[in-house]
């Protein structure tokens, strides 16, 4: 009942049941986009091809566009662009330090980033759409495309490039006057939209006889606690306990109080399985459209389900986790601005000591961070392979659909607890992921 009730106070805030039902109708519009073909492309030929000779990028791809890249329609290239622009302006900030700079200015610095993330996704998306219009062109003779040539090429690389602007449009207004983080939100609606058919599928499957009731009890049981798991590693962090010494200015006294400092166990997120999932899959899907029987041999090494692959995707996942949480969270940052401020962890000398001491914690949670990614992300090919299941559940997905709900929950929260409603639990609070 408490659960139910923190429902219906939800449209008693006026302001609240306006964001969700603005947010709504955003994902709507993103869904419906997803539909609508790109001039002069034959959808449905070449959605058949892709699936079928695409192998694993394609579908790795497909995955965070919502089905609208196999298609090619006006949304084919997705949120990617920007996912890999703000990745990009991420790794220039230790790279360059006049943007590393901006990065530490407030919220001028913020506006700033962003801009330059825009003109990045801009840049990204004019670049690929204009190498996916001469790709379809070459492919079979230019089977798939209706009028081939210059016009054609300017016309798709417009079209997929104000696809992913207005799509990037869609995510800020969400962000700004919606709930939740509009950019993850609509990677979720996109990731969510598959669900119904891989429920429909399976149900064909038991009915007509090839899976068990029994088999599909125990799998929901399992996937249930596979998402439980999830949340409570996602949840997790490390309390460091955090002294402010007391401070004399003019006639007042500050400070002298004790807070702590929090460090996720998966402070790098969906990053490491990302860059993992990309770098090996591409030669893979690259080697699917060579017709010599050696390269066909390296791709069936580096599909999903070989040992080769399982090795070297695990082993990208724990690289990319330290390399990525490196680049987000610097503990000689944090000791000198704890110093800065007079606080100071109790045992450990401020300065180097302290860093030290942080970076000693870190690394120890990122390894238990990059094993549980590790684990959720092999789970698909073990269940798929092993027991013969009939759709992906796991990986990449199951992460962002789990951190992108946790995220929206703790928002709607938020603004149930400042209205004076009891959130969704009667003890504690839903945290999201920090971001």
């Amino acid at each position: 009942m408490g659960v139910l009730s923190s429902f219906q106070n939800i449209f008693k805030i006026e302001e609240l049941k306006n964001r969700i039902f603005f947010t709504l109708a955003l994902l709507a519009v993103y869904r419906i986009g997803c539909h609508i073909p790109t001039p002069g492309i034959n959808g449905e030929a070449l959605s058949k091809f892709l699936t079928e000779r695409g192998g694993a990028l394609m579908g790795f791809f497909d995955m965070f566009s919502g089905g609208a890249l196999s298609r090619v329609t006006i949304f084919a290239l997705g949120i990617m662009p920007y996912i890999s622009a703000s990745i990009i302006l991420q790794l220039l900030t230790v790279v360059i330090p006049a943007i590393g700079k901006l990065a530490k200015e407030g919220e001028e610095g913020r506006k700033k980033i962003i801009k330059y993330t825009r003109y990045g996704t801009v840049l990204i998306s004019a670049v690929q759409s204009f190498g996916i219009a001469v790709g379809l062109e070459s492919m079979q003779q230019g089977a798939f495309i209706q009028h081939p040539g210059w016009s054609f090429r300017l016309m798709t690389m417009i079209t997929l490039t104000a696809g992913t602007a207005f799509i990037m449009w869609l995510g800020e207004q969400i962000t700004e006057r919606g709930i939740g983080n509009g950019i993850s939100l609509i990677i979720f609606a996109g990731i969510v939209a598959r669900l119904p058919n891989a429920i429909v599928s399976t149900v064909r499957l038991m009915r007509a006889g090839e899976l068990s009731l029994l088999f599909i009890i125990v799998l929901i049981v399992m996937m249930v606690a596979v998402v439980g798991a999830i949340i409570y590693i996602e949840k997790g962090e490390r309390r460091i306990p955090v002294q402010y010494a007391k401070r004399v200015v003019g006639r007042k006294m500050y400070g002298g109080q004790s807070t702590h400092l929090p460090l996720k166990v998966n402070t790098s997120g969906v990053i490491p399985p990302i860059f993992a999932s990309s770098i090996i899959m591409f030669p893979a899907t690259v080697a699917g459209f060579i017709s010599i029987p050696w390269v066909q041999g390296i791709a069936r090494q580096l599909t999903p389900g070989s040992a080769l692959y399982t090795v070297l995707y695990i082993s990208m996942i724990v690289f990319f986790s330290y390399f990525y949480t490196a680049i987000i969270f610097n503990p000689v940052d944090v000791a000198d601005n704890l110093k800065k401020y007079g606080g100071y962890i109790p045992g450990i000398r401020p300065g180097k000591k302290t860093s030290d001491y942080l970076y000693r914690v870190l690394s120890r949670l990122t390894f238990v961070g990059a094993i549980y990614l590790s684990v959720v992300c092999v789970l698909p090919t073990f269940l798929i392979k092993e027991f013969n299941v009939p759709f992906y559940f796991g990986g990449t997905s199951l992460l962002i659909v789990v951190g992108v709900a946790l995220d929206t929950v703790s928002q709607i929260e938020s603004h149930l607890l400042t209205r004076s409603y009891e959130g969704f639990l009667r003890k504690g609070r839903v945290r999201g992921r920090r971001r």
